[in-house]
Parts: C-alpha cells; structure tokens; sequence
C-alpha cells in the first residue's frame, strides 16, 4: 500500500520538476541540478552530504558587519549527526556515494515508518484501518521529503516504533529508540517527554520493585542522545548555549512562542505576504496543514489513545507552531505527528481495499505537488 501510492507521488514529482524546468536555472545547492533528481539533495540535503564525507566543524563564525537576523555563517553543527552517520556507513558499505547513500537510508525508513504507522493504527482498528494509516503516510502533506536526502523518514521511523514499545511496555526498547531519536531531529524533545510521562504512569501504577527498573531505565537513557549532541557541539564551539546560537544568528530559527506562526495565520487568508520568509504557494499548503491538524487534534483526543501517543502529538504540534522558522515548511516539520493519521483510518476503514486505494491514488497523484513541487521548488524545504 505504502509503496505503490509513494511510487504514484513521487513519479508525479519528478514529472513535474522535468516538464517545468525550473531546476536548471537554479544553484545546484539551492534546488538545482543537472537532473530532475538532483534536486533531492539539495537545501538541508547539501549540508548532510558535506557531513557524511567530512564530519563535522562547529563553530560560531559572526558575518562581518551583519547587523540584521542572519548574523552567523551557516555551520553543520546545526544538523543532527544520525542521519548522516548513517549515509556515511551505507556509503562505506555499498560503495555509493552520499547522494545516493542518502536516498538508501530514507526510503528504507520510510518503509519501517509506514510498517510502524500501520502497527500502532491496527492496535485501534484492525488491519484494514492500519493501510489506511500506512497510505496517509504516502500522501500526507510534506510527504514529498520521506523519498529525499532529508533526515524526516528515519525521525518517524524511530519514533513511530518507540512510541509502539511504549504501548507494549517494551521499556527498554523504547527508552533506546527515543536515545536514537534525539541523535537524528531536535523535536525528539517531544518524544523523550512522552516516554518520560508514560514510564512515571507506569512506575504510579506498578509499584512493585521488580516492574520499577525497565521504566526507571528509559527514563533515564531517552534523553541522552540528544543532550549528549548539544553538550558535544557547545564543548567544541567554546558556548554551551552555541547550539541555540547558530539556530537563531544563522537561520532566524528561534521558539517565539507562536508570535511567527499568528502572524502567518492572519495574513494568509487575506491575501498579505508581507511576514518573514513569506513563500505564498508553499505557505498556503502550511496554513492548510496547521487546520487540517487542529480539526483531527480532538478527533484524536476523543479515542482515547495511550497518553504517549497525544503527549508526542501535542508537543510536537507545540515546538511547530512556536518557533519561528520558514512557515511553509510546517507540512514537513509536522510529519512525526503520525497519531493525526488515527481518526481519518479509523473511518477509512469501512471502505473496500480497492476503493481505499483509488482515494489514496488520487491524493498521491496531487501530492507530487503539495508535497514535493511546492517544498522543494516553490519554496525552501
């Protein structure tokens, strides 16, 4: 199911770059190249490539004379060093190069995450309600970065399984996969808290000394990959905080407690464009995303899931929308909200297998745009 509806999607994508050419005239960094295909690995996907042929370098370089938001040189340490470990070890091991390592590692993953989605969903609804969560994945807005040289299949993956040990009290599983988590994206802040507030649930009601010790482990190793990253990256640059510097002098990335994203969702719908790191085309796909999520949020809350699932889905939605960064990019950032898919499965799964899958077909085929064209092309991924 997975498969077939992403080969649909990501077909209609690469059709879409060939017949309108705008990757030709573009800076092979910044969403260009000699092929359609290129184009997969540029923007983030540059910097992960020059981390898995080069390591990393961090240091906090000031721009001379910048006074605006950009003050710092962009530097690698931005980037989370799982994804292109992994790139770096499939390189060695098959003899690709990063591009090609990198489009390895997030396909594989994507297809562990769809298998994870479907797990989780089939817990509420059976088998058929989990393809249908395993479609979503597919087509979801922002899809178009699960098939690219972008860290987001493995983030799901690893989490959409850690967030399943949990339901399964698996602890020891979980609390690993979340410590992996939080070497590969940032928001696996999301994901450590689930686990730590589902492990102090389990610990409330399982006060015997022998169910104590698998959830006191998790608690304990879930943080450590991704504080273990920021502590590495402030020793090496001479600022513990540098991390967070680079965020904010190079990228204007910085939780502004959702001031960005309001003033995004009150300009949009009246047709201004004047914000920060306004990309109309792309940015109306977020605007869309950000409702489609609050309508399913208390779909969601009203099943009852296990409270590892909303926690993850509540936070993650939080840290989204309370930074401020390229809006437009929210379709993508919003990708490890996986548990959103739960209410559209549940109701999709009254439908036949074949008349699922031509709904779904039809998404795929319209989200080679609003999931690839429009992030890649039309705005900056």
């Amino acid at each position: 199911m997975y498969g077939a509806l992403k080969l649909i999607g990501f077909s209609v994508f690469m059709y879409l770059l060939h017949s309108a050419g705008d990757y030709r005239t573009k800076h092979p960094r910044f969403g260009g190249g000699a092929h359609p295909w290129d184009v997969l690995a540029t923007w983030d996907g540059w910097w992960y490539q020059q981390i898995a042929a080069h390591g990393y370098h961090p240091a906090l370089v000031p721009v001379p004379g910048a006074k605006g938001l950009i003050t710092l040189e962009g530097n690698s340490a931005a980037f989370f060093p799982l994804y292109p470990a992994a790139m770096r070890l499939v390189s060695e091991c098959t003899g690709l190069g990063p591009y090609g390592a990198g489009m390895l590692v997030s396909v594989v993953a994507s297809f562990v995450a769809a298998l994870g989605v479907y797990a989780v969903t089939a817990r509420f609804g059976g088998r058929r309600a989990g393809l249908a969560a395993a479609g979503l994945w597919a087509v979801w807005p922002g899809s178009g970065m699960e098939w690219s040289v972008y860290s987001e299949s493995l983030y799901v993956a690893l989490a959409v399984w850690a967030c399943h040990a949990v339901m399964t009290h698996r602890w020891l599983t979980a609390g690993v996969l979340t410590f992996t988590a939080g070497l590969n994206r940032p928001t696996a802040v999301a994901l450590i808290a689930a686990l730590t507030l589902a492990a102090l649930s389990a610990l409330h009601r399982h006060r015997r000394r022998d169910g104590m010790v698998r959830p006191l482990i998790a608690i304990l190793i879930a943080p450590l990959g991704l504080v273990g990253y920021l502590l590495w990256v402030g020793h090496r640059m001479g600022d513990y905080g540098g991390y967070f510097k680079l965020q904010t002098g190079a990228w204007a990335h910085t939780f502004d407690y959702g001031s960005h994203t309001l003033d995004v969702l009150t300009s949009v719908p009246v047709g201004h464009f004047d914000y920060l790191f306004a990309f109309p085309f792309e940015d109306l796909i977020g605007v869309a995303v950000v409702l489609l999520c609050l309508l399913l949020l208390p779909l969601l809350i009203r099943l009852r899931p296990p409270a590892v699932l909303v926690v993850h889905t509540l936070l993650t939605i939080a840290l989204v929308l309370g930074s401020r960064q390229i809006f437009g990019n929210v379709s993508r950032y919003l990708l490890p909200a996986f548990p959103l898919f739960i209410p559209l499965a549940l109701q999709m799964r009254g439908l036949r297998l074949p008349t699922q899958f031509t709904l779904l077909a039809v998404a795929a085929v319209a989200s080679g745009s609003y999931a690839g064209y429009a992030l890649f092309e039309l705005g900056v991924p």
